[in-house]
């Protein structure tokens, strides 16, 4: 199950989830880089302490997970749920403190001894903004934090030096990609100092036609600037993406509803579906049920497939580690599911 989809979101046909994350580090620590497994031990503890063992009312919301005593598969998910990053899951000085709601993640011992992340489905930034930065000023109240007067948090990488934030949102831009602007629009943001990532953030791959969109930079930015700027980024893509889905439906008629309704097809009788075919099909099915044409499935639905098709998602659920039995599993997972929204659509 993935906790954080399940929460009520702000709606939007184009922004599937916000987020904000955190960079901060303890004072009078080395960076990561160059901790000692007992620095970076005492360091886990103290946030351990800050959170779970302290007397705030969130102390009973979390759990502590080391890297060390989790297998490639159970990183793997909490990867997939967005929930750590690539560089926690490959340390075993690391740990993630995870709320109960998954809406919450503190990253200890990453690229920088804390990243507090906060993330919700939607377009809900504000929402994120203000629970990252009331677990920021909790764990404050008794971490030294490594800070300077006139640069702001100090990083591990300079683009994070000063508020260290990055907000960021993932989008659906399946009539973007279709029409060929969405290289125009990428490098649109770039200029005005965003970061375009794929799904699963810094060097994956877009794949479904969605993306991820943050704040390259943090230094000399207030809080409130960096916000402003992707909300004001944000209304733009879902107001062009909207412009892009008319214009394909106005002009492509039967084509459009056909490859909708192809994908359709595919993922409910297929026998053999690799996680980047699934995704391109998930995308046209989530276009679909956003334009109106398919009113048996939730776009929310979707949203939470395109986690489940993932390979550790699937190992997990059919048991099967080799790619091409996940690839016969993930198939039959996907007709399984269509079928059940079909029949919940007969007996409505």
């Amino acid at each position: 199950m993935i906790k954080w989809l399940e929460i009520d979101g702000a709606e939007s046909k184009v922004v599937i989830s916000s987020r904000i994350r955190l960079a901060r580090n303890f004072r009078g620590y080395n960076f990561t880089n160059k901790l000692k497994p007992d620095e970076a031990e005492r360091i886990i503890k103290e946030v351990e302490n800050a959170i779970i063992h302290g007397t705030s009312a969130i102390r009973n919301d979390f759990k502590s997970l080391r890297m060390a005593e989790l297998d490639k598969l159970e990183k793997g998910i909490l990867l997939e749920k967005h929930l750590i990053s690539k560089d926690i899951a490959r340390s075993d000085l690391s740990a993630a403190l995870i709320k109960d709601d998954e809406t919450v993640s503190i990253m200890v011992n990453e690229e920088d001894h804390l990243r507090i992340q906060a993330l919700f489905p939607g377009f809900r930034l504000d929402d994120a903004w203000d629970i990252a930065d009331k677990i920021d000023d909790l764990l404050e109240e008794s971490i030294g934090y490594a800070f300077d007067e006139r640069l702001g948090y100090l990083t591990a990488c300079p683009t994070n030096v000063g508020t260290g934030m990055r907000a960021s949102i993932m989008v659906h831009l399946p009539a973007l990609v279709e029409l060929g602007y969405i290289d125009g629009v990428l490098k649109a943001a770039n200029q005005i100092g965003l970061a375009v990532r794929g799904i699963y953030g810094e060097g994956s791959q877009a794949k479904g036609s969605i993306f991820q969109i943050s704040n390259q930079l943090t230094l000399g930015r207030k809080e409130e600037e960096i916000l402003g700027n992707i909300k004001g980024l944000s209304k733009q893509l879902i107001s062009k993406e909207l412009e892009a889905r008319s214009f394909l439906y106005k002009n492509q008629g039967m084509k459009f509803e056909d490859k909708i309704y192809r994908a359709i097809g595919i993922l409910s009788s297929a026998r053999l579906v690799d996680s980047n075919e699934a995704m391109n099909l998930l995308s046209n099915v989530k276009l679909g049920i956003e334009m109106g044409l398919i009113d048996n499935m939730k776009s929310r639905d979707i949203d939470k497939l395109f986690i489940e098709i993932q390979p550790s998602h699937q190992q997990m659920m059919s048991g099967q580690s080799k790619v091409q039995e996940r690839d016969i599993k993930r198939a039959e997972y996907l007709r399984k599911e269509f079928s059940k929204k079909s029949n919940e659509n007969k007996e409505d």
